[in-house]
């Protein structure tokens, strides 16, 4: 079955040794994929996804992309990125409050030529989301709603294939380790594990999920995201691996973990993290090396979703 996909993603990422983190951390062996490679707007695991969801678009006839996320939202980014290249109009619904001086992922919303709705309250982001697209449509625009973090079974395909590119390129890691928040790329990979048959676990680590409702969706939707693939797979919650032992000070909060985290990758092996995902998640993988839940002869590989834009924020200023 041909499934509709563009392809403008940098692919397959690299795979990188982090010897030096390894050495430091005196634990398991890690490596990294650099998903902040991907190539669109500064990269991130948004542009697999949106090879896919631009496709499906373009299926639809549709000639905008609305979508929503917080004010230094990765995915809405890419998104808007996405839009420019392939002659989109872009309407982007954040939450937040309107700075005089725009920075990170939102100055880039800007540059890519986004219309931006901005929502003081994040409650009530999906409402003001469906009245963007019900007003596209008044005005003669044929709008396509890409979702939350591009998390939807066409979105997720972009990492079940990721998972064949791993296996293609004959990495073998005895875990992958990743933020986990809407449940896309997680659902992806959850799928394509078991499809392309990787023999390691997967395991994400909540940005702000409780443990319970990512069991649930992550499970619901690889199953979804295995239909699409060809025969539908059923997942379960138990099927699901999920760390939300981090994610207590909420979406987008710094806390020291998130500091030593940043520090140490970019001091030991010159690389930058983000501050609300990969962070996060590499915050809790060190956590999980220094307290032996990864075994000294495991192979751990740290999958990089990007957001790198994020660390020049204005809200970030004084974090480093």
């Amino acid at each position: 079955m041909a499934i509709p996909r563009l392809h403008f993603a940098h692919l397959p990422t690299p795979v990188e040794t982090l010897p030096r983190l390894s050495e430091a951390l005196g634990g398991a062996r890690l490596l990294i994929k650099r998903d902040d490679q991907t190539g669109l707007a500064f990269g991130g695991n948004k542009t697999r996804k949106l090879e896919f969801l631009i496709a499906e678009a373009r299926e639809q006839d549709a000639n905008t992309l609305i979508s929503g996320g917080a004010l230094q939202s990765n995915h809405c980014r890419q998104t808007a990125a996405a839009a420019a290249r392939f002659g989109f109009e872009c309407i982007l619904v954040l939450s937040g409050h309107q700075s005089q001086h725009a920075s990170g992922n939102l100055l880039l919303d800007q540059l890519f030529g986004a219309e931006i709705v901005y929502v003081a309250d994040r409650k009530d982001r999906d409402c003001v989301l469906q009245q963007t697209v019900e007003r596209a449509t008044k005005e003669g625009k044929k709008p396509y709603l890409v979702p939350y973090g591009g998390s939807n079974a066409t979105g997720a395909l972009g990492y079940a294939f990721a998972m064949k590119e791993l296996l293609d390129e004959k990495v073998m890691a005895d875990w992958i380790v990743f933020g986990s928040s809407s449940g896309g790329t997680h659902a992806g990979m959850l799928a394509g594990q078991r499809i392309f048959g990787f023999s390691g676990r997967v395991l994400g680590i909540s940005v702000d999920e409780s443990e319970e409702w990512l069991k649930s969706e992550v499970s619901k939707l690889a199953s979804a995201t295995s239909k699409k693939a060809g025969a539908r797979i059923e997942f379960t919650p138990e099927d699901v691996h999920v760390n939300a032992d981090y994610c207590d000070p909420g979406y987008g909060i710094v806390t020291e973990r998130e500091r030593e985290a940043i520090r140490l990758f970019a001091r030991l092996e010159g690389l930058l993290l983000d501050p609300v995902y990969t962070g996060r998640a590499a915050a809790g993988m060190i956590d999980l090396i220094r307290t032996e839940f990864f075994k000294k002869n495991e192979t751990v590989l740290f999958w990089h979703t990007g957001g790198q834009a994020a660390l020049f924020a204005e809200q970030y200023a004084d974090e480093w």
